[in-house]
């Protein structure tokens, strides 16, 4: 009797331990800071130099009927920027092929069209093969579920451990009650 109550409980251990192990390992694996990206001036990034901050990430076009989201967002970068808020903007040309331009040519529009000031990254893919890693995770996770990104300006929320939290299409706008709510809420948290 005692060696099948000893059994049981190391079977039982086995199981408790087999679990954390495959939660933290699920944990590192849908962490946004096991990424490395390149900015505008195609310079690596690790998105691990986001640590504790909260973030937008967000694939943007500048030829698009969502272009004139540029001013909402650097609206809520001013508001919540010393709060630990941080947008990530990510240039795409896979919708209607609404951001033809360079990267030099994008971060002069951005600039000079809405004085933007939040980080932009290099122009990338987010469909099809050739989809940016971090854009796998994004659209396909337990959170958001699996689901491509739809169109431009689709927004991915990330908490302060690097966890999405949340993901917003594009109609939804960055000033708007959904979007800010949510990041007062991750900024609340510690």
């Amino acid at each position: 009797m005692k060696r099948i109550i000893f059994m049981a409980t190391l079977f039982g251990f086995s199981l408790f331990a087999n679990k954390n192990i495959a939660q933290n390992n699920d944990d590192k694996n849908t962490s946004i800071y096991n990424f490395t990206v390149k900015d505008i001036n195609k310079k690596d990034v690790k998105l691990s130099d986001y640590k504790g901050k909260v973030l937008l990430i967000v694939n943007v076009a500048s030829k698009c009927g969502y272009t004139p989201q540029y001013k909402g967002l650097e609206t809520i970068y001013k508001k919540y920027k010393l709060e630990g808020f941080e947008i990530l903007a990510f240039p795409c040309n896979d919708f209607g092929k609404q951001e033809p331009g360079t990267n030099k040519e994008i971060k002069n529009f951005c600039e000079l069209t809405y004085n933007v000031t939040f980080p932009l990254f290099n122009k990338i893919k987010v469909l099809g093969d050739e989809k940016e890693p971090l854009y796998k995770l994004l659209t396909d996770n337990p959170v958001t579920g699996k689901s491509n990104v739809k169109w431009n300006f689709e927004k991915f929320l990330i908490d302060r451990n690097g966890n999405i939290v949340k993901r917003f299409r594009s109609m939804a706008k960055p000033e708007g009650k959904k979007i800010t709510d949510a990041i007062e809420t991750e900024l609340k948290k510690s």
